[in-house]
């Protein structure tokens, strides 16, 4: 089991930045792949970012691509995702999730995960 706990969350002007960071506690063979999602009432569950263990390749989506950035401390087992230049559509329930090396799906895959946060709200106001 992995319990997965997102802080940093928070109301932010647009073009502001936040550091949002995601402790992962229990088996570390889980959180091989660790990712960040959002949602917004009503949508389905989006894509931002994914890291594998090493740091050696991430994916994001391209809505975030040059204003976010994903990193981790394994020592710490936990992973940031740094935000810059922050929209009003940026707003969300930014949601942590982890997944064994060995898990089928492709990294943007929401149904590949194994393990979720409860999540973290992000409000960017114009």
């Amino acid at each position: 089991q992995v319990q997965l706990v997102e802080s940093g969350g928070g109301l932010v002007q647009a073009g502001d930045s936040l550091r949002l960071s995601c402790a992962a506690s229990g088996r570390t063979s889980d959180t091989y792949i660790m990712a960040w999602f959002r949602q917004i009432p009503g949508k389905e569950r989006e894509f931002v970012a994914a890291l594998n263990w090493s740091g050696s390749r991430s994916e994001y989506a391209d809505p975030v691509k040059g204003r976010f950035t994903i990193s981790r401390d394994t020592a710490k087992n936990t992973v940031y995702l740094r935000m810059n230049s922050l929209k009003p559509e940026d707003t969300a329930v930014y949601l942590c999730a982890s997944r064994p090396a060995d898990a089928v799906g492709y990294w943007y895959n929401r149904y590949a995960y194994d393990y979720w946060g409860q999540g973290t709200q992000v409000t960017v106001s114009s």
